[in-house]
């Protein structure tokens, strides 16, 4: 894609509208407000900055260079004012500052950051963006469009897989649950219902700063292209789909069970899709059919021996623990946890929850949230049994179901100079209840024991000064990040 064209249309002409004689326009990239995001009691309003550098190498690094730099210039400027005089009119928007911008061969732009991975408060910028040479103060804000629409959605998702996390770990000290089985317990399933495999790829990303479960492969492919991530970036088991158990047919569904778990896959981890028709039929007749089987299954090189079974349908609280108004001793009515414990039994932990046998499992992937993730673990506290009896698919209602506003975020122009002098720009709506009231002038971020803390209105030696340091400089990464290093500053 051309990044000429990843604009809003009313981006092409502000060179001209700014005032004649402008140099420098400096930018930041903050979240305002949680107002719109469904979190759970006690979060604490900050948001995961996470998604900057695979934005600079994938987009300012790559997309710039091949599609703009590296194309005849004659080219790229017909096609510009093809598009430019098809929209707005002819000659609406003339061409010779992007033919000087081809003829430097590089983005002029400084960004400054904080570091990725970490936890920012609202309000708080994550980034700054200023032009390098003043003919082009036109790019800082023109790429406005391109980086809102691209660094948002990983913040935003790292954001929610660290709130999960968050909630698995206070689930799991509460019952004296292994901790070590956290990284595994939320798997993303949402890539599906992305839009676009590049959007599924970013966002899974988000997902694994948090946790090492997905399906979403491109997740682990950019992680290790982008961020240079290495070792165990993500991982998954066999697994199968609806289509697998009904061309078995629903007469032989038992045998295809007793195939995938003897004769497919005798060791490790497989988890099978199990209401194609009846779950509860599976549950607590097909396990009681198979139990010996089950149990006799030996251990891969990573040490796991497990069926998963997968409900994929109804009301995933009653489905997992139980539903208090279906009839006593029922099935349903004890829910799947507790249906596995009377076959297999299992262990308790310290803090005396039962645990189940590390020959079963269940994974339930469909329609979780936070909230619905919340319930099932307090439910399966109440009746005596660990948090981690349960994994969680987490797909797309909770990844997708997300916009630019559920953290507020925005890109906003604080000051500029023309002809030398430097001015302090905000803006601060009358008719608006003060979300969308920005910082003035340039800005500094220090880091506190109460989280980070913006100061506006400062010299340029103060702003030289604080947490934000400059990452991308005239076409060039200059500060990386791994990978790793963002895991373990979001080690809870």
């Amino acid at each position: 894609m051309n990044p000429l064209m990843s604009i809003d249309f009313y981006k092409a002409d502000h060179r001209r509208q700014y005032p004649e004689g402008t140099e420098y326009v400096y930018s930041n990239f903050t979240p305002r407000s949680s107002r719109l995001a469904n979190m759970l009691e006690g979060y604490d309003d900050r948001i995961v900055f996470f998604g900057l550098q695979v934005y600079i190498k994938r987009v300012l690094m790559g997309q710039w260079q091949t599609a703009f730099f590296d194309q005849p210039k004659e080219e790229v400027l017909k096609k510009y004012q093809r598009r430019m005089d098809s929209a707005l009119g002819e000659g609406a928007v003339t061409v010779e500052h992007i033919a000087a911008l081809h003829d430097l061969g590089y983005l002029p732009i400084r960004i400054k950051a904080l570091e990725e991975g970490s936890r920012v408060n609202m309000k708080v910028p994550v980034f700054t963006v200023i032009n390098t040479l003043p003919q082009f103060f036109w790019l800082s804000n023109y790429l406005e469009t391109s980086i809102s629409a691209e660094v948002w959605k990983p913040c935003t998702t790292a954001t929610i897989a660290y709130e999960y996390k968050r909630l698995l770990t206070d689930f799991a000290n509460q019952t004296g649950a292994p901790l070590d089985f956290i990284p595994i317990q939320a798997h993303d399933f949402s890539s599906r219902g992305m839009s676009g495999f590049e959007d599924a790829a970013i966002s899974g990303m988000g997902h694994l700063t948090s946790f090492i479960g997905t399906d979403t492969v491109a997740a682990i492919d950019f992680a290790e292209e982008y961020y240079d991530a290495e070792g165990v970036v993500g991982v998954s088991v066999p697994a199968t789909e609806h289509s697998v158990m009904c061309m078995g047919t629903k007469e032989s569904e038992i045998e295809t069970f007793k195939r995938l778990i003897n004769d497919l896959y005798p060791t490790g981890i497989v988890s099978i899709v199990s209401d194609t028709w009846d779950f509860w039929k599976v549950i607590t007749q097909y396990t009681v059919f198979l139990k010996q089987d089950i149990l006799a299954r030996q251990a891969n090189a990573l040490g796991f021996s497990k069926v998963v079974f997968r409900p994929d349908s109804g009301d995933p609280v009653k489905v997992i623990c139980g539903d208090p108004d279906a009839i006593i001793g029922t099935p349903q009515y004890k829910g799947a946890v507790e249906c596995l414990w009377d076959i297999f039994g299992g262990t308790e932990t310290a803090k005396g929850y039962k645990l189940l046998s590390d020959r079963v499992g269940l994974i339930y992937g469909d329609s979780i949230t936070l909230e619905r993730a919340q319930e099932i673990l307090q439910r399966l506290k109440a009746k005596g049994f660990a948090s981690t009896n349960i994994v969680f698919g987490i797909g797309s209602y909770t990844y997708q179901y997300l916009t630019r506003d559920t953290f507020g975020f925005a890109m906003k122009a604080t000051w500029g100079q023309v002809d030398g002098e430097g001015r302090e720009i905000f803006k601060d709506p009358i008719t608006d209840s003060g979300e969308k009231k920005s910082a003035a002038g340039l800005l500094r971020v220090e880091q506190t024991a109460d989280g980070f803390v913006l100061f506006d209105r400062q010299t340029p030696e103060q702003e030289n000064q604080g947490a934000l340091k400059t990452v991308f400089e005239n076409g060039e990464l200059v500060k990386p990040i791994s990978f790793d290093t963002i895991r373990q500053k979001l080690e809870i």
